[in-house]
């Protein structure tokens, strides 16, 4: 048996540093607006790149679209998000922030990148570039 141990795990350490770095930014979403991880995020992409559909939110966002077709539905129930079938093909739609959800999105990105700044003030400088590096690298991005 070798000495491996789980806390050095690179994948459950990512695990927990993910979970333990959103979970303040989830506060603020959650409980200012009631939303999901998923929710954030669809709202997220729809503010940063603009109208699309569901599929390329998915593919965007690597996120199920069984999870993404509940967050639709739960932001169109809260009016921050429309949808519009395509006029050459009615499968699909697309989707875009009303204007109340262009204000939750400017809301949540101004938020987004304080807690970032905050999350990363215990870096220096030349690790946070090395961190962003591998982060990047480990999600092929």
């Amino acid at each position: 048996m070798t000495n491996f141990d789980l806390r050095d795990f690179t994948p459950y350490l990512l695990s927990l540093a993910a979970e333990t770095s959103s979970a303040g930014f989830q506060t603020y979403y959650k409980g200012r607006y009631g939303m999901l991880r998923t929710e954030w995020r669809v709202v997220f992409h729809l503010g940063r790149y603009g109208p699309m559909t569901a599929k390329e939110i998915c593919d965007r966002a690597r996120m199920h679209k069984t999870k993404v077709s509940r967050a639709v539905s739960a932001l169109e129930v809260k009016r921050y998000l429309s949808r519009r079938e395509q006029a050459k093909d009615r499968r699909h739609e697309t989707l875009r922030l009303t204007a109340e959800g262009g204000r939750v999105f400017a809301d949540l990105y101004e938020e987004a990148a304080r807690y970032d700044a905050e999350l990363l003030a215990q870096f220096t400088d030349e690790e946070h570039v090395v961190l962003q590096k591998c982060l990047t690298k480990l999600a092929g991005i």
